[in-house]
């Protein structure tokens, strides 16, 4: 008798797990969906590089002789003209010579510095002083640095050699600077380096960028973020990758229609941050149906990267 209890409370806790299977499967089978529709927005095909402010030409100025600076008429950050005096200074002999006609009053000192010229030191170029390292009174000689000019701050940034073939003169390229991330700075792809460097074993060229305004924060030697610009589009008609599936060669959403559903093939372009740009097949007042993060159906892949605009585009 025991025993026939046995099989039967068996007989009934299989049974229950059975019917406790089959609900849970029947509601992983229902299919649960989200409604999104097209939206235009921006593109862009982008490669991010990082780099630093230089100037595109620096130039130490050293004096002519050996002498001691009179006057300095220049301050750091001031921009200057070709040919602009920046200080003066006397030899060292005409500077003992001031020295020794001190004593005698000034009308002597009047004299001799008329009779003997000082020597002005000139901005051999056009640009903006970035260092002073003088002070009136101070000694000098041959291989004192006095100034440094730079003519304009551009941007030269580190480029893989992995991009290097996607990038082109002229291309639009947007910076910020780590000192100030809420400020972005629109420039251009101004050269491209021949040679090559190896950073921490990674082939790198130089891609020197030109801001279109240089900002008055730019500083020497200041750490860039760099998006170069490979291609935008300001009107593209967009769609989230979720809602697009690709199966047996076909790239397809799923529409909402007045009848209920219905499965379209559509035509996709660039992909970026998310968002897939939809070429032909989709208007912006359809509504796509897309499958819920844990619904019961099993979706396709998620949209690729392939474009129209010549080979794959690399999501970033």
């Amino acid at each position: 008798m025991k025993k026939i209890w046995l099989i039967l409370i068996i007989i009934i806790l299989a049974g229950g797990g059975w019917h406790y299977y089959q609900k849970q499967q029947a509601q992983k089978s229902v299919i649960t969906y989200s409604e999104v529709r097209p939206e235009y927005g921006t593109l862009r095909d982008i490669i991010q590089a990082t780099g630093t402010v230089d100037p595109q030409n620096r130039l130490e100025i050293i004096p002519p002789i050996n002498g001691r600076v009179d006057q300095v008429l220049v301050q750091e950050g001031a921009l200057v003209k070709a040919g602009e005096v920046l200080a003066v200074m006397s030899s060292t002999d005409r500077a003992a010579l001031l020295d020794a006609a001190s004593t005698q009053g000034e009308a002597k000192v009047n004299y001799w510095a008329e009779v003997y010229k000082p020597t002005p030191i000139l901005a051999p170029i056009a640009g903006r002083v970035i260092v002073r390292s003088i002070e009136p009174g101070q000694t000098v000689n041959s291989s004192t640095k006095l100034f440094t000019l730079a003519d304009t701050l551009i941007v030269k940034a580190q480029i893989d050699e992995t991009d290097i073939g996607k990038i082109a003169v002229g291309q639009q390229t947007l910076i910020t600077l780590d000192a100030y991330p809420q400020v972005q700075i629109s420039g251009k792809v101004n050269r491209i380096s021949y040679e090559s460097k190896t950073i921490n074993n990674v082939t790198i060229y130089e891609v020197e960028i030109r801001p279109e305004q240089v900002p008055a924060i730019f500083r020497s030697g200041m750490s860039a973020n760099i998006e170069i610009i490979r291609l935008q589009k300001d009107r593209a008609l967009l769609l989230p990758d979720s809602a697009i599936t690709q199966a047996g060669g076909n790239t397809s959403v799923l529409l909402k229609t007045p009848s209920g559903q219905q499965r379209v093939n559509i035509k996709i372009g660039l992909t970026q941050n998310g968002q897939t740009e939809i070429v032909s097949g989709l208007q912006e007042t359809d509504i796509v149906l897309a499958v819920e993060r844990g619904s019961g159906a099993r979706r396709g892949n998620n949209t690729g990267s392939s474009s129209p605009f010549g080979g794959p585009v690399r999501r970033r």
